[in-house]
């Protein structure tokens, strides 16, 4: 008779074991909140980002140019508070860590709903943490497009996080307040405290020291402190970042004495750089804001839009404007009518007082207020009046 095999080791017992005073609900419940917060003021801002860069046909002649600083603070605090957000998840799975591999895996269906909530909250956390800090550093190691992908994920992620609520809200509701009442009477409570005091400060400190040494390229006060920022406010040509230079673009190949810009409406008409230069010439002072989280207040010269689209015969006209730029997501960039009639918006010359360089868009760029970056158009060759 054969002998029977003896079943496989739960993965628990594979694992390392911590059962410290810290891995229960009270600890779990106060990280949870403030994660909580975090994911929350990305997922709004995150919002607001993607449909700034990638409005539906319903919306994009109705998004606003004001605030002029709008964009700039909404995706600072995206990416702030995601990077600030990341020792807090580690809290967080640390806290629960003994309860990921329990076994048997599920023992009914609330539980088997619970375990489901964390599997995906778990990795969908992960992936928008790590995803995000990557884009940053503008370091794409997957095949996949990074902002579909990521702003998909963001849905899945809240789906997830509601459905985690939905499950354990009982024991949320019992250990939300710092002295509930199913913890008050347990043995060595106050050593628990003295510890979890301790954990929190050690949280603190790591959230501290992410967020002071890397917002500063969009917190300009505390550039001074940007030392793990991969963009430092003051670094790049003319005392300005550059994401996508000339050579990246390929436009460093092109004629730019035979350069014209081609505006194509109702009274289509050709400008060279000289006669854009003649032209009456507009100075605003505008920040610009990337989707990795920098942004500067620069002062930019040049013709406004709204006048050159009444050259047109199409006042206040929305706008589809198309880069010398051979390749690139955001060669053809779409505006609507709310930025095109506002007299910030302006086809720049100009930087900071100087004639623009290659890797700013020379001969001509775009730069309107509460816009990203990507949208703030560079090497611009032609406006067609939509």
């Amino acid at each position: 008779m054969r002998p029977r095999l003896p079943f496989p080791p739960p993965p628990s017992a594979l694992l390392p074991s911590f059962r410290g005073p810290l891995h229960d609900r009270r600890t779990t419940t106060a990280i949870g909140r403030l994660l909580g917060v975090a994911m929350l003021v990305c997922m709004v801002t995150g919002v607001l980002s993607h449909y700034l860069q990638d409005p539906p046909g319903w919306l994009a002649n109705e998004l606003p140019a004001r605030p002029l600083w709008g964009y700039r603070l909404t995706q600072g605090l995206h990416v702030g508070v995601g990077i600030a957000a990341i020792p807090l998840l580690f809290g967080k799975l640390w806290s629960v860590y003994p309860k990921l591999f329990v076994w048997p895996a599920f023992t009914g269906v609330r539980h088997a709903l619970e375990r489901l909530s964390v599997a995906v909250l778990v990795a969908g956390a992960v992936f928008e943490v790590l995803t995000g800090l990557l884009n940053t550093v503008q370091w794409y190691p997957w095949p996949f497009s990074f902002v579909p992908v990521h702003f998909a994920v963001s849905w899945l992620l809240t789906g997830a996080l509601l459905l985690h609520l939905a499950v354990k809200w009982p024991d949320i509701k019992a250990y939300w307040w710092r002295r509930s009442a199913a913890t008050r009477a347990l043995p060595g409570e106050a050593e628990n405290a003295l510890d979890r005091r301790s954990l929190f400060t050690g949280l603190a400190v790591a959230v501290g020291a992410v967020t002071v040494t890397t917002v500063g390229q969009s917190l300009t006060p505390l550039k001074s402190l940007d030392l793990l920022a991969p963009r430092h406010p003051d670094h790049g040509p003319l005392g300005l970042p550059v994401n996508r230079t000339a050579a990246a673009a390929g436009t460093t190949r092109v004629d730019m004495a035979a350069w014209r810009l081609t505006v194509a409406g109702p009274r289509p008409y050709e400008l060279t750089l000289d006669e854009l230069n003649a032209l009456p010439q507009y100075e605003v002072e505008l920040p610009i804001a990337c989707v990795e989280g920098w942004s500067k207040n620069a002062r930019w010269t040049g013709v406004r839009i709204k006048d050159l689209t009444e050259r047109a015969g199409a006042p206040g006209a929305a706008l589809r404007v198309v880069s010398l730029e051979r390749h690139g997501a955001y060669r053809v960039m779409d505006m609507g009518r709310t930025y095109a009639r506002d007299p910030l918006t302006l086809l720049a010359l100009r930087l900071n007082g100087r004639v623009l360089t290659p890797d700013h868009g020379y001969p001509a760029r775009i730069i309107a207020p509460n816009r990203p970056g990507v949208l703030q158009t560079k090497w611009v060759s032609r406006l067609e009046v939509r």
